[in-house]
């Protein structure tokens, strides 16, 4: 049975966070363990102070975002806010759609998977390498 917003003209945001959910829930047990901490947030667009100050011009260009202190730069000794993976709905919508190739389900774990790497660490080049062997 397709889901429910299957239906209706595109995801909503609670819809997002269910996909999101449902991608954690999926990865290996070991790689949740070591982000279980991360929270995971879905909105619409990421803000404009947050475009200016990555100097992204349009806000359907960032589809993600990882915010917080990666597991590589804590210390013990230093109180450490929660980190925070962002997803940007209309973005990843707008990407599905062009792209066509792949289901939203996927785009959303490709996402998701992208900015926790970030939380272990990883540089994007780091990222893409680990994509492009699989």
């Amino acid at each position: 049975m397709p889901p429910i917003w299957a239906q209706s003209p595109a995801p909503s945001i609670a819809d997002f966070a269910v996909l999101a959910q449902a991608a954690f829930d999926g990865l290996p047990p070991e790689f949740r363990a070591l982000s279980g901490e991360v929270e995971i947030r879905v909105l619409d667009f990421a803000d404009e102070k947050l475009l200016d100050e990555m100097g992204i011009e349009d806000a359907f260009d960032l589809t993600g975002l990882y915010d917080g202190v990666d597991l590589a730069r804590r210390s013990v000794f230093e109180a450490t806010p929660p980190s925070r993976v962002f997803l940007y709905r209309r973005p990843i919508l707008d990407e599905w759609a062009e792209r066509g190739d792949v289901s939203l389900e996927f785009l959303v774990t490709h996402v998701l998977v992208h900015e926790i790497g970030h939380h272990f660490g990883l540089s994007d080049d780091q990222i893409e390498a680990i994509e492009a062997s699989e």
